[in-house]
């Protein structure tokens, strides 16, 4: 793996407007942040549109935003992902604000953690699945009876946050053995407890399959699992599989 970047990326899911796109990235740039990541844009990309509200300087968060297809894609060399949303209440995962969650990635971007942060559509923010792999969630506590933001204003605030939060240099140093699993090896991991719990009959009855391999995939999301932790656990699932095959 490369050296992991200063900075997080911002990832806009399925944004819907390109308007909100280049506005996305005046507020990016207002505060030192010049990553972004685009996921199956609506009206497809390059956007003429964003690149006129990004205008000027601006305009080179947008010439290099890679596009991806979906977020598990956006997000597979990530070890950390936050995800701005009103909603996933039902979900297991830490709930921080803007301020917290970027205190909390700028110590992990100062011990080598690649961080992401995840925006939602414009008209129904993300939706649950988009949210398996985050291991936090960021609510801004706005009025209960207008929770709803803007994407750009959403982007600024997470912007400003970080660049408030101000970082000299890592707030724990850290040792072997304890650089964070990015999104692929997780995804990876997910895949072959799904695979082997298949094999068992886990998943019963057949409709309530996708939603177990649902919560099973949220659960690695919070984790906060550690590469070592990752090989760990694949190598004490080979290890069980080698048995379970040699005993039938």
């Amino acid at each position: 793996m490369t050296d992991a970047p200063s900075k997080p990326v911002f990832v806009l899911v399925r944004p819907q407007m390109g308007e909100n796109i280049g506005a996305s990235a005046r507020a990016m740039l207002n505060f030192g942040l010049d990553r972004m990541r685009l996921v199956d844009p609506r009206d497809g990309w390059p956007n003429p549109r964003a690149v006129a509200m990004a205008s000027g300087a601006a305009g080179r968060v947008l010439d290099h935003a890679g596009v991806f297809p979906g977020v598990a894609e956006a997000i597979a060399d990530c070890q950390m992902v936050f995800a701005t949303t009103a909603r996933g209440r039902e979900l297991s995962k830490p709930v921080m604000t803007p301020e917290a969650a970027m205190r909390q990635a700028r110590a992990l971007i100062g011990q080598g953690a690649r961080v992401a942060v995840l925006f939602g559509p414009e008209r129904t923010g993300l939706e649950n699945a988009d949210l398996e792999g985050a291991g936090a969630l960021i609510s801004v506590p706005v009025n209960p009876e207008f929770p709803s933001l803007n994407l750009g204003q959403a982007v600024l605030l997470s912007a400003y946050e970080w660049s408030r939060a101000g970082f000299d240099g890592p707030e724990v140093v850290a040792g072997p053995g304890t650089e964070m699993a990015t999104g692929l090896e997780r995804d990876h991991l997910a895949r072959h407890f799904e695979d082997d719990l298949e094999r068992v009959g886990y998943f019963f009855p057949e409709t309530k399959a996708e939603g177990m391999k649902a919560n099973l995939r949220q659960m690695w999301g919070r984790l906060g699992l550690t590469r070592q932790d990752v090989q760990t656990l694949h190598g004490a699932l080979r290890q069980l599989a080698r048995r379970r095959d040699g005993d039938a």
